[in-house]
């Protein structure tokens, strides 16, 4: 595997870890190899430890045994991949603030400089039935930023879904909404 693309998976997961949008064993990181294969973090990756071992490669054209030791968020990564051509990297994040922002509210509507530049107004998908969920996640997220231009999806008590060409901007664009979604939280105390 490219020597760079594993350095940069590393930085921006351990910092995603030390925010605390990534838990033990929960969250997912991956980057596109090529039009049809990708790299993603296995199901056993503790994801402040990044390194080659703990990431799988797959092949979306072959089924394999590596899609069993692959993170349980595969299918959704291979489906925005076959969906978004664009598409680099993609992760799946739990940054707090905005995961409980998304139980009350329909949209964050930023009210700070960087949210307000940068995002813009959010939509909150609402999963609704939440017992079939992980079967439909991997159709109606790609599905959601297909119809929608944006690269980050905050889903009602799941969590952020988000993709970019670059990497750096993608952990960007989540930090982003989470210290909006915490400065509106704060301010709602005031």
């Amino acid at each position: 595997m490219d020597k760079h693309l594993i350095e940069d998976i590393q930085h921006i997961s351990l910092s995603l870890f030390n925010k605390n949008f990534f838990g033990v064993y929960h969250g997912s990181i991956s980057a596109r190899l090529s039009s049809h294969s990708f790299i993603i973090n296995s199901k056993d990756t503790i994801l402040d430890e990044i390194n080659e071992e703990s990431l799988v490669k797959l092949d979306c054209h072959k089924r394999d045994y590596r899609w069993t030791m692959a993170n349980a968020d595969v299918n959704i990564h291979e489906h925005i991949y076959e969906a978004i051509p664009n598409a680099k990297y993609i992760s799946y994040t739990m940054p707090p603030y905005a995961t409980a922002y998304s139980l009350k509210h329909t949209k964050v509507l930023p009210q700070d400089f960087f949210g307000k530049k940068i995002l813009g107004e959010i939509f909150v998908y609402d999963p609704k039935n939440i017992n079939d969920w992980l079967e439909r996640a991997p159709y109606e997220i790609p599905q959601f930023f297909q119809k929608h231009e944006t690269h980050i999806l905050l889903i009602k008590g799941f969590g952020v879904i988000s993709y970019d060409r670059d990497i750096t901007e993608m952990a960007k664009k989540i930090s982003i909404l989470e210290n909006s979604c915490r400065l509106l939280a704060l301010s709602a105390t005031l």
